[in-house]
């Protein structure tokens, strides 16, 4: 049995879940797990979204705004690493499913 990997909605999966624990409070332990998935220009820019989701929280007291700007970079970000490094997708579901759950 073949498996047909659609890497655009694996992308925009993983894009809200990294967005979603970038912003919970256990985003340190998702980060660890980002830097030994996904490597280091990953890792840096999920704390450049974790940053950017705290100061808007701050700025703006909780608006979604910040969260669906970060969520479109990200899904960008992923298409590009799976079209270049399809040997990632796994990791990518992964830290889907880790992400949802937070």
């Amino acid at each position: 049995m073949t498996t047909v990997i659609h890497q655009p909605r694996i992308a925009w999966d993983g894009a809200r879940a990294i967005v979603r624990a970038a912003g919970s409070p256990h985003s340190e332990g998702f980060a660890a797990r980002v830097l030994s998935r996904l490597g280091s220009e990953m890792y840096g820019h999920f704390a450049d979204t974790r940053q950017r989701l705290l100061t808007a929280l701050v700025e703006t007291g909780g608006d979604r705004y910040a969260a669906d700007v970060e969520a479109g970079k990200w899904r960008v970000r992923l298409e590009d690493l799976l079209r270049s490094r399809p040997e990632l997708t796994d990791a990518v579901v992964e830290l889907t499913g880790e992400g949802l759950l937070l």
